[in-house]
């Protein structure tokens, strides 16, 4: 049996899953999960690298152990956020989570330069006051001369592949959320970089999905037990999901996690006004292929509201009081209020009181105001969705974590009036999965993979 292992990082946990393909299927196996999260570091919140890496490492000895030892292994994670290394090697800076303040006002800073029509012309990436682009002008301001003595910055995958081979290599997909690489070309937009003062040895040539990035490091073999090649999957989280949901044409994606990313598969980017103003992007995909969505704030608020109730309920049971709660108030989840607040269940119920609606009492209301607000954001974006492509989107995939949410997913079908399909839950690592299996030659295209997926991972179906 040939294993791969993909390692599936997300902003509040990370998984090890084992992947093979046998009988006309792709099959799973989770041999790992860890919690993750960002931590208070130097004045800022920050990702703690270590740790994750002594997560990566651990899961990849428990194969070992477990006596199935992946020929290859691949990680993708969130986007945007970075490091930078010096010419050692060495990490230079924190790797300072999206959700720090830092970036505040850096989007107005750049458009005294550049205006985000023209930004947005080259990149085709969505306005987001934490992207990449943001960031790294928020280190010119604070750190003077860091990005001098950097030698290459790092996405968070990239750098954890780095640490496993040695090798530093810079994957296209997440790249293309720095809001820096051409929508046209695929490459790094030398034009931006040269007028923002970056340094142009930060930026090395992009590699696609699929493209082996070595082996393991002498070390890392030794201590894990074994050595195997290091493929680069879909390293964006969101470009896996896509890679796995492989819906057909008239079905919109949504993947649905601590972020919801709602949107389809194009072969060429959208650059047009109306997608500007709607503020949709074009995220790079396998193959070269766009994933044009849009992205909504997601489960975070729940996870928040869970975390300030002492973690007293379940996911599962904060649906439930969710479901049998009387009230139909609705807060513009999409709102930079709800990025990092203080308090999430504080910042509804101010939200709902600014807007002369019910207040939440109790965290069964609360997660239904969050239900109702994510459904209502959902139905919108599907409405520009069609406005932009001029199409029309009789169904809705939900993959990702929340596509278990059975009150969530009937709730999308009654907002929006469309068919839901829901599934394969474990959508990232599964893309990540099927790119490192393209990658070694399992399968012969994406198609090939994508009927494997389906003949694998059943369907539910929800009318609206």
């Amino acid at each position: 049996m040939q294993y791969h292992l993909a390692i599936d990082i997300g902003a509040s946990s990370g998984r090890h899953v084992l992947g093979w393909a046998e009988d006309g299927g792709i099959h799973m196996e989770e041999i790992y999960r860890f919690p993750n999260g960002a931590v208070q570091k130097n004045g800022r919140l920050c990702w703690d690298m270590d740790a994750i890496f002594r997560h990566i490492m651990a899961g990849m000895k428990l194969c070992a152990e477990r006596g199935k030892f992946p020929a290859t292994v691949g990680i993708d994670t969130w986007a945007v956020d970075f490091v930078l290394l010096d010419r050692t090697g060495s990490r230079l800076c924190d790797a300072v989570s999206y959700r720090d303040d830092r970036t505040e006002g850096m989007d107005r800073l750049l458009e005294e330069t550049v205006p985000f029509s023209e930004l947005y012309a080259e990149t085709g990436i969505q306005k987001q006051p934490f992207n990449t682009v943001y960031q790294l002008l928020a280190v010119q301001r604070d750190t003077p001369g860091m990005l001098e003595r950097a030698e290459r910055l790092l996405m968070l995958p990239d750098y954890f592949h780095y640490l496993l081979t040695g090798e530093k290599r810079q994957e296209y997909t997440n790249a293309t959320t720095t809001s820096l690489v051409s929508a046209a070309t695929g490459e790094w937009s030398a034009g931006l970089l040269e007028h923002m003062g970056l340094p142009r040895r930060l930026f090395g040539p992009l590699a696609m999905p699929g493209t082996a990035a070595g082996t393991l490091l002498p070390q890392i073999a030794a201590e894990v037990g074994y050595n195997c090649r290091v493929v680069l999957p879909a390293t964006h989280d969101t470009a896996s999901a896509f890679l796995a949901a492989g819906a057909e044409c008239g079905t919109v994606v949504l993947s649905s996690g601590t972020w919801s990313l709602l949107g389809v598969e194009t072969a060429r980017p959208i650059l047009s006004a109306q997608a500007r103003c709607a503020n949709y992007t074009n995220s790079g995909g396998y193959a070269s292929r766009f994933a044009f969505l849009k992205n909504i704030m997601g489960l975070w608020m729940l996870q928040c509201v869970r975390q300030e109730a002492g973690d007293r309920y379940t996911y599962a049971e904060l649906s439930g009081l969710a479901e049998s709660a009387d009230i139909d108030s609705v807060v513009p989840c999409n709102d930079a209020r709800f990025l990092a607040p203080s308090n999430m269940t504080e910042e509804i119920r101010r939200c709902c009181r600014e807007k002369g609606q019910q207040t939440p009492q109790s965290p069964g209301e609360t997660a239904a105001v969050i239900y109702n607000s994510l459904a209502e954001c959902y139905r919108q974006a599907v409405d520009e969705l069609e406005r932009i492509t001029s199409r029309r989107y009789d169904a809705i995939r939900i993959v990702g974590g929340g596509s278990r949410d059975r009150y969530l997913n009937r709730l999308v079908a009654s907002r929006t009036g469309r068919r839901v399909l829901t599934g394969p839950a474990e959508a990232s690592a599964l893309g990540n999965l099927m790119a490192q299996m393209l990658g070694a030659g399992v399968f012969g295209n994406v198609e090939a993979a994508r009927k494997a997926v389906a003949a694998t991972f059943p369907e539910e179906s929800i009318d609206s």
